[in-house]
């Protein structure tokens, strides 16, 4: 067994460009990050606004292990019966019981097994159900058989993010956050060994309104009205973070944030 492995995590994937961008550059940061796992936000592939069967197949061919989402994952219906069917693409496992899909997985690579979460925040967004309990519960399950556990957590409020990942400490690798589409620059280890970041930042266009055209963000403000965002076109890049990740403890050793 190894005694490290090193994890991938990608934000926000929005629309055409931010699929471009890691059709052209995913394999090549997998080789130069020597990424062992890969794991990518992909609830805003389609448009910006959910994903597709396309979507998620062309992820996995670029070298997706597996696909995270957040509260646009229900948008597109074509995607609803894949959540129930595959065990790599995820929906927030805080959802309410009958929502289909799954809110975490166990995958193997090589001889090690890992684990991935996703949970959605509750400030500023969906009332659901509670983030830690439903966390804990899958962090029971999966210890059972690895101690190695990823967390993307989409959610809007830092204040929630930082307390979810310090609730977390020392039980999974790794809490990062998702769905502001801006990057931050507080990665770090916490006292117990989970890595964390706030947002692993976007997958498309950053001289942009959170990957979306800017005239019609501005557009929007201006006027107040329900003006449609729609994703920025232009030069796209590539977020995230690289996790070290001791392979027997499952505790982080180092975590290192990106912009391809």
């Amino acid at each position: 067994m190894k005694d490290n492995l090193r994890v991938l995590m990608i934000g926000d994937v929005s629309g055409s460009a931010g699929m471009g961008a890691l059709f052209i550059g995913l394999s090549s940061l997998i080789r130069d990050k020597k990424a062992d796992f890969v794991i990518i936000n992909g609830e805003n592939a389609a448009g910006g606004f959910g994903i597709t069967r396309e979507d998620y197949a062309s992820l996995k061919s670029m070298g997706a292990d597996v696909i995270t989402s957040g509260n646009h994952i229900w948008q597109k219906e074509e995607i609803l019966p894949l959540l129930d069917s595959s065990d790599d693409i995820l929906r927030p496992i805080n959802y309410p019981d009958p929502c289909v899909g799954k809110g975490w997985t166990i995958k193997k690579k090589g001889n090690i097994e890992i684990g991935v979460i996703n949970a959605q925040g509750r400030m500023s967004m969906s009332p659901i159900d509670d983030p830690m309990k439903r966390t804990d519960q899958a962090v029971r399950e999966i210890r059972k058989r690895t101690p190695l556990i990823f967390v993307d957590f989409h959610a809007e409020d830092t204040v929630e993010k930082e307390a979810f990942a310090f609730y977390l400490d020392g039980k999974v690798s790794a809490v990062c956050g998702t769905h502001t589409h801006v990057q931050t620059a507080d990665e770090k280890i916490l006292p117990k060994g989970t890595a964390y970041i706030t947002d692993l930042g976007l997958t498309g266009v950053t001289d942009a309104v959170i990957g979306s055209d800017p005239a019609k963000s501005i557009e929007r403000q201006l006027t107040q009205l329900p003006i449609k965002s729609e994703v920025a076109s232009g030069e796209a890049h590539i977020q995230g973070v690289v996790i070290t990740v001791n392979a027997e403890s499952g505790k982080a050793e180092s975590i290192e944030r990106f912009t391809l």
